[in-house]
């Protein structure tokens, strides 16, 4: 029996010719990633190791992205404690304010994560990097301490789940209402420990920022990763952004696989998942009347620029519904910029909403959009858990950018169609 996708990249970085599920392994890394909520934990665990230096300055990636810019002095305390790490081990990748981002969509616009690559994170959302054909999981802070001081990792090799996108999704159909599909549809630990594997011609009509963000939610049914294909669009993307040599791997035709699904993507509509889990799913016709407070369209799930372009062409020549807040966060500096340069930031000022500086804040409930007892959101993030974002009297509705931004102008949950579009 052959080898999936992610199997035969772990095999390589283990040294192996072949795993099996449930094998466990010590594989090489090639990044190792960390926050300002979990490195310094990491940091603290390797002091206790008694590790002096890190195995490859140039292999740590450091991002303060979750409490900055610091909402108060624990946060600026914990920032601190990163910074002067990355000064004392001369840490290559380390991105302060000014220069910083939400590290799921830093690390990929930086260069830092290409195909073949095998990458730990102490952020559940290190998957998102699948959509480049690398393996990318994430683990703990002592996990990472461990990273930092060896270069390695142990991992118990993942069984699969196939899915194959088939078709052309509709005009207002994205990789979040995909992802949002194959969660209702399956469940939020319908892919526990397991690998989602993404495969068929319909990959070929999702842009790069449509895989991100499916690979990034492949957390949020249990998954240890999401992967994706290396074809034309991903290498054209790692050659614009990266000066890493790639490597592609392909499953073996005969691989095995838990189950195989096929999903039809020109069936698919706008989706929602109401609370208080992502698998709460409904389409966008089955809502119903629900009013809400306030719209994020941002994090490391939808803060790339397609997603603000695609809020920003509902929003063009329309206002912001009365006594409702929208905020919106570009994930990155340059994706900030561009979003300037292409006048996207003028359009949302104009119809009433605010533009933040990169920052996860609002998505885990850290500052810059905290709810109130019986306030609604509509968000573009990745959870909608009791609390998540404030309040545990709070609901959280998670869609894609297209229905944030029209339910920014409604005041009402709705699809960019009941604006005529």
């Amino acid at each position: 029996m052959g080898m999936t996708m992610t199997q035969i990249i772990l095999a390589a970085h283990a040294g192996l010719e072949k795993v099996t599920a449930g094998q466990l392994i010590e594989a090489d890394l090639d990044l190792v990633l960390g926050n300002d909520v979990t490195a310094p934990v990491a940091i603290h665990e390797m002091e206790k190791m008694k590790i002096q230096k890190v195995f490859d300055k140039d292999k740590i990636a450091l991002v303060p992205d979750h409490f900055t810019p610091n909402k108060d002095i624990k946060s600026a305390q914990h920032c601190k404690i990163m910074r002067e790490f990355a000064m004392d081990q001369e840490i290559t990748n380390y991105f302060e304010i000014g220069e910083m981002g939400i590290e799921h969509a830093l690390l990929p616009e930086k260069g830092l994560v290409v195909a073949g690559d095998v990458v730990i994170g102490a952020d559940s959302h290190t998957c998102t990097y699948g959509a480049l054909g690398a393996f990318s999981t994430g683990v703990g802070s002592t996990d990472m301490a461990a990273g930092m001081a060896t270069g390695k990792a142990w991992f118990k090799v993942p069984s699969a789940i196939k899915f194959v996108l088939t078709g052309k999704p509709g005009k207002w159909v994205s990789g979040k209402d995909i992802i949002l599909h194959i969660i209702g549809m399956i469940g939020v630990d319908g892919a526990l420990y397991k690998s989602m594997e993404f495969v068929g011609e319909g990959i070929t009509h999702l842009s790069m920022d449509d895989r991100f963000t499916i690979a990034n939610m492949a957390i949020e049914a249990g998954a240890k990763n999401g992967i994706f294909p290396v074809d034309d669009l991903a290498i054209q993307y790692m050659k614009e952004h990266s000066k890493k040599e790639y490597k592609i791997y392909e499953a073996d035709e005969d691989a095995s696989y838990d189950e195989t699904y096929v999903i039809d993507l020109s069936k698919l509509k706008p989706t929602v998942a109401f609370p208080h889990l992502p698998e709460n799913t409904r389409t966008i016709d089955q809502v119903g009347d629900i009013k809400i407070d306030q719209v994020v369209i941002g994090s490391c799930t939808n803060g790339r620029l397609d997603d603000l372009r695609i809020a920003a062409k509902v929003l063009e020549g329309r206002k912001v519904a009365k006594g409702l807040r929208v905020i919106i966060f570009p994930a990155t500096q340059a994706i900030y910029l561009k979003a300037m340069e292409e006048g996207l930031l003028a359009t949302f000022i104009k119809a009433g909403a605010v533009v933040s500086t990169p920052t996860c804040g609002p998505c885990l409930g850290g500052h810059m959009g905290i709810l109130a007892a019986g306030e609604r959101a509509v968000a573009t993030t990745n959870r909608n858990f009791v609390g998540r974002m404030g309040h545990v009297e709070s609901e959280v509705y998670l869609a894609s950018p297209a229905v944030a931004a029209a339910s920014a102008v409604t005041g009402k949950i709705s699809g960019p169609e009941e604006l005529g579009l």
